[in-house]
């Protein structure tokens, strides 16, 4: 299923037929990735007044009850609600869903305590290529990253410096494998956060941050097509479905 798109007056191929899923799902248990100091997601049968919405259990119907967090629990989209005082939707704010994107890889590199992302890493990954997205992927990529419980660890993280870089290039979506692009104690700064929405500025309504992604070792660096696609939940940030699609070559 071969689709032609034209994007800056080029013309493009993709396979449909071919998706690169770079999400991470929510199983639920201990198997499932975790951060932010909550406890397992939980997907379980509902039970009321003798009912037991499990199928091998009696029921007609498997129904079941899912509790979690998206910050926590699963790949998840974000928009300037996660850090503004009035509420903002990211269902409101992302209204298109098909982007020209790169991905990159990156080794965290190390700075006093902590491994960080760099604007210097960012600026060599990068080069003189404008991308509506960037998709980072860190290494070590182990396929742990699926199933890592990341409360106190001090994961690596994006540098305010090289979140403002992405905002000079022009990079409008995010996209990371890590619990978040800032550091996991901080005070409250947030400052790859602020600096990618421009709080201080004019915000970027339209802008996202896609946190939790795995990017497996076969998708290689390079452009790619992405669609992202998010639950539809009236919240600041949303369970996410971030897929690739390779440009054809032939």
């Amino acid at each position: 299923m071969i689709a032609s798109i034209k994007h800056n007056s080029r013309n493009y191929k993709i396979d449909l037929a071919r998706p690169l899923d770079i999400s991470i799902p929510l199983k639920g248990g201990d198997k499932n990735v975790n951060a932010w100091y909550l406890g397992l997601p939980k997907i379980e049968p509902h039970e009321q007044d003798g009912f037991v919405g499990k199928v091998s259990e009696g029921a007609p119907v498997n129904f079941n009850d899912v509790w979690f967090n998206p910050h926590s629990h699963v790949t998840h989209t974000e928009c300037l609600g996660h850090i503004s005082e009035e509420f903002n939707s990211v269902n409101k704010k992302l209204k298109k869903f098909f982007f020209f994107a790169e991905v990159i890889t990156v080794a965290p590199e190390q700075q006093a305590n902590d491994f960080v992302i760099s604007e210097k890493q960012i600026k060599y990954a990068l080069g003189n290529k404008k991308r509506q997205a960037i998709v980072i992927r860190t290494l070590p990529n182990l396929g742990d990253k699926k199933s890592r419980h990341y409360s106190d660890t001090n994961p690596p993280y994006l540098t305010e410096a090289a979140a403002k870089y992405l905002v000079k290039k022009g990079v409008e979506h995010l996209l990371i494998d890590l619990p978040s692009v800032d550091k996991e104690r901080d005070g409250g700064e947030l400052l790859a956060h602020k600096a990618f929405w421009n709080k201080s500025g004019k915000p970027r309504q339209k802008a996202t941050i896609t946190e939790f992604i795995y990017v497996p070792n076969k998708v290689e660096d390079g452009t790619y097509f992405l669609n992202l696609q998010v639950a539809p939940f009236e919240n600041d940030a949303s369970p996410s479905r971030p897929v690739l699609y390779k440009i054809e070559t032939k």
